[in-house]
């Protein structure tokens, strides 16, 4: 979670001197594991680059993190579990059997708690061993070790409920005594952990002040490493399907339950690895694909500068978007000028190489000039595509408030539209594809899948673009009849708040002309019986009704789809209570969607 080793996991003086444990197999054993995982842990945020984000504290400051013995921890593990399965076959053995257990040192000296101690033991074990083994899995490259580390994921989760059952056992004393309150305790048991001390390292911490670390307790713990295990799970379920459309929105609902670094980290490294989306696939090949074109021969066209700068601005967004949410709306925010620039930069260049190319007869080599040509047009699709992200995310960190709706709306609306706009060219062009394709092999079967997607993305965002319109129009006939608090205040303007939110978007042109005069002529006159605010909202019903069928195997995009419906459903009904009575109170609610509001009315 960040905090520093010396303080967190160095606080226990078996993980500090494991030379002193020799002794105790168990113990040993255990702490050994514990060290190799931290290791695997610090060295996978490392790879990923990514601890700055989080205050991720990698440096060690001295202390013993490198034993070369650590790597011999799962196998002494093995060695200690197998001890203590067969005390605990004995302690299950009929009384004729029972010489077994004789031979056996007991691990306590209540014969009678032998069995429950024995499974409280395994169970710690097993899920310390499994947890391991599923970072090491999931290190593999393009995703190979996968299948593997989810079985042992599964494994850890069954282990964690044992966990979970054996607090019961472990406190029954306790109980009998009296004490209670044991829930924030750090212990399955509730007793003061021996061998612990949070101040033992303090001064290692870091360069900064001393300070106390509330650890976590038991409880919250347990719920920490099953839904660390959960997101393991998904990345480890994830196809590694070379289609930078699905690759996205993969990404985007990941993002959506909050994600540690952890597994950001092994997220982001699935994703790019030696420059390749998956370790496997150029992104030229993965653009290209996306307009149903092989560029897999042209070796020239993947030595192009500027396909070479396009594949690292891929991969800075795809590292982008694997952080947390302000750090990736910052970056974000930063990245759209470069895009832009590039996207410039590029449209000279391949505008000069098609007039002189007009002339010419078609060869191989204008091939590589036409593609250039596609990827161009979906560089301003892209742009759009980061936009938007960079708008929503600003829903998801609370940073607009309700008299700043509006403006936002708004700028969804154009950034939706010319998003939508560049997606339909899209599908003509993979249209027109494989129809030249179909025309030239009569066996070729033309990839109806990916074209239905692709309208079927195209038909969301249409539904967006018309509660974006009719969420602006509504806001702003509210604000122009006093019925809705206007963007002032002591400090800041409406100007100066539309420049502070939208800055880094004017920048990278979007949109070319002036954003804010645009956004006061076209909202300083509306009203509420303004006939079209009904009409944008029934549209974006009508729509999400529509495309409900082509989402029903996609239950992320289908629950998306019925949340816009609601929000249109709720927004039509609010328009016509307003619309008949004025003295209504409207407040905006995210009970529905979370990044379109719905308006609730009440009486004043």
């Amino acid at each position: 979670m960040g905090h520093s080793l010396a303080q967190t996991v160095f606080s226990c003086i078996y993980v500090l001197r494991p030379e002193r444990t020799s002794s105790q197999a168990l113990l040993h054993s255990y702490c050994r594991v514990i060290r190799a995982t931290c290791r695997a842990v610090v060295s996978v945020v490392s790879d990923a680059r990514t601890n700055e984000e989080d205050d991720l504290l990698t440096m060690t400051y001295g202390l013993p993190f490198n034993g070369d013995e650590d790597a011999k921890g799962l196998s002494l593990l093995n060695a200690v579990e197998e001890t203590i399965c067969r005390q605990l076959r004995a302690c299950k053995a009929t009384s004729s059997k029972r010489r077994l257990l004789e031979e056996l040192e007991p691990l306590q000296t209540n014969p009678h708690l032998e069995e429950s101690f024995c499974k409280a033991l395994l169970c710690r074990i097993r899920f310390r061993k499994h947890f391991l083994h599923t970072l090491n899995c999931m290190r593999r490259p393009q995703g190979r070790g996968f299948e593997l580390a989810r079985k042992h994921i599964a494994s850890c989760i069954s282990e964690l409920d044992y966990v979970l059952e054996s607090a019961e056992f472990l406190r029954l004393d306790l109980v009998e005594n009296g004490e209670n309150e044991i829930e924030e305790r750090t212990t399955a048991s509730g007793r003061h952990p021996i061998g612990f001390d949070s101040t033992l390292n303090k001064r290692l911490s870091a360069p900064t002040p001393p300070r106390a670390i509330k650890l976590l307790s038991w409880k919250k713990a347990l719920g920490y490493y099953v839904k660390l295990l959960h997101n393991l799970d998904e990345i480890c379920g994830f196809s590694l399907e070379p289609d930078l459309d699905f690759v996205l929105q993969f990404v985007i609902q990941f993002q959506k339950s909050r994600p540690d670094l952890v597994s950001r980290a092994h997220l982001q490294l699935l994703l790019v690895q030696d420059g390749k989306l998956f370790g496997r696939d150029t992104f030229l090949a993965i653009c290209a694909r996306g307009f149903g074109l092989d560029v897999t021969k042209d070796h020239a066209l993947q030595k192009n500068e500027y396909i070479l700068q396009l594949s690292q601005l891929m991969i800075n967004l795809l590292k982008i978007l694997c952080a947390n949410a302000p750090w990736q709306r910052r970056k974000l925010g930063k990245i759209l000028n470069d895009w832009s620039i590039f996207r410039v930069q590029m449209g000279i260049t391949v505008g000069q190489a098609m007039q002189q190319d007009t002339s010419r007869t078609p060869k191989n080599g204008d091939k590589s000039l036409f593609i250039l040509n596609h990827i161009y047009g979906w560089l301003e699709e892209q742009i759009s595509w980061v936009a938007l992200r960079f708008l929503m995310l600003g829903f998801d960190l609370e940073l607009y408030s309700p008299s700043e709706y509006c403006m936002v709306y708004w700028y969804m609306y154009i950034i939706l539209w010319k998003l939508a706009e560049k997606a339909r060219f899209r599908v003509l062009i993979i249209v027109n594809t494989e129809e030249r394709k179909a025309k030239k092999n009569k066996d070729y079967h033309r990839d109806m899948a990916r074209e239905d997607r692709i309208s079927l993305w195209v038909l969301l965002l249409q539904c967006q673009i018309s509660l974006s319109q009719g969420l602006t129009v509504m806001l702003s006939a509210l604000r122009n009849q006093g019925m809705c608090l206007k963007s002032q205040g002591p400090f800041n303007t409406e100007s100066e708040k539309f420049a502070q939110h939208f800055e880094l978007l004017q920048k990278a042109s979007l949109p070319e002309y002036d954003a804010y005069e645009s956004f006061t002529e076209s909202t300083s006159h509306t009203r509420l019986d303004y006939l079209p605010v009904y009409e944008y909202f029934r549209d974006a019903q009508k729509i999400a009704k529509d495309i409900k069928v082509g989402f029903a195997n996609d239950p992320d995009k289908l629950a998306e789809v019925r949340a816009l419906e609601q929000v249109a459903e709720h927004n039509i009904i609010a328009v016509n209570l307003i619309s008949q009575d004025c003295s209504l109170k409207v407040s905006f609610e995210f009970t529905h969607h979370p990044y379109f509001a719905s308006a609730v009315v009440r009486r004043s």
